[in-house]
């Protein structure tokens, strides 16, 4: 009798040994077991909700206001005018320059401006924001380090003690033509009555200040431009006290705004 009860005894214990070890071991059926589908399905969220995140803004760089308009086109109404230096969210951006503004290229992106979502026209957002009125070009210049350190700002002095020539310039990696312009139009106030010059034109185009300042002897925008693109545009500046040349040129694949003054 004692022989039949350790027989049974050594059988359930086989027996749960085999159904623990079955336990652990599931058959590959072709599913994921649902627990580990959990997990899974887990880090897929996590990383859609990381992509969704990753929210684009711009500034509005257009001196008098952009216009939000309802549809992706500049007859359809107006819904709002977002203030120069106004940050925007960026919805969906056009990629391709489907129109050409004032001679700036660009497209409609779709933004989200205090609450409300329409269009814009791209040539007047940049993601740098634009200078504050009265800000020195080294303080614009460590601002925009902040977000973007790839900016560079240089300062160089030449000339003699008497007759002193200080140069400092800037370099936007990026940057658009136009951008440059408005922002060297801003940082070094020359005067906005200067519209940011049509690439197409003239090899060599000087236009003069209608309105010049009392006591200044010179103030023009000079533009150079090779088979219908912009080379160079410069401010030139004279009085009786200095003369001064702001100058924006392409260097790689960045924009270089200086300014160059001589004391007399």
């Amino acid at each position: 009798m004692k022989k039949v009860v350790l027989i049974l005894t050594a059988a359930v214990f086989a027996t749960s040994l085999v159904a623990c070890k079955n336990d652990k071991s599931p058959e590959i059926t072709g599913e994921i077991p649902e627990d580990q589908s959990i997990i899974a399905n887990e880090d897929i969220a996590l990383a859609d909700i990381s992509e969704v995140n990753e929210e684009q803004y711009m500034y509005v760089t257009a001196p008098s206001g952009l216009s939000l308009r309802e549809f992706n086109n500049l007859q359809s109404e107006r819904m709002a005018r977002m203030p120069y230096g106004t940050k925007v969210k960026i919805v969906k951006a056009e990629e391709k320059a489907t129109m050409n503004v004032a001679g700036i290229k660009g497209g409609m992106d779709e933004v989200e401006f205090n609450h409300k979502k329409g269009f814009a026209f791209n040539g007047y957002l940049s993601k740098y924001f634009p200078p504050e009125r009265d800000i020195t070009p080294k303080g614009y210049a460590d601002e925009l380090k902040r977000f973007f350190p790839e900016v560079v700002y240089t300062t160089e002095t030449a000339g003699t003690a008497s007759n002193p020539i200080n140069t400092e310039a800037i370099l936007l990696p990026g940057a658009e033509w136009h951008e440059a312009f408005i922002t060297a139009q801003r940082l070094f106030d020359f005067p906005k009555e200067f519209a940011f010059p049509n690439p197409k034109g003239k090899d060599t185009e000087t236009i003069f200040d209608g309105k010049p300042k009392k006591g200044v002897w010179v103030s023009q925008l000079e533009v150079t431009r090779e088979d219908n693109k912009l080379q160079k545009i410069e401010y030139v500046y004279g009085s009786k006290k200095y003369d001064s040349k702001v100058t924006i040129i392409n260097e790689g694949d960045a924009m270089k705004i200086s300014k160059t003054e001589e004391i007399k």
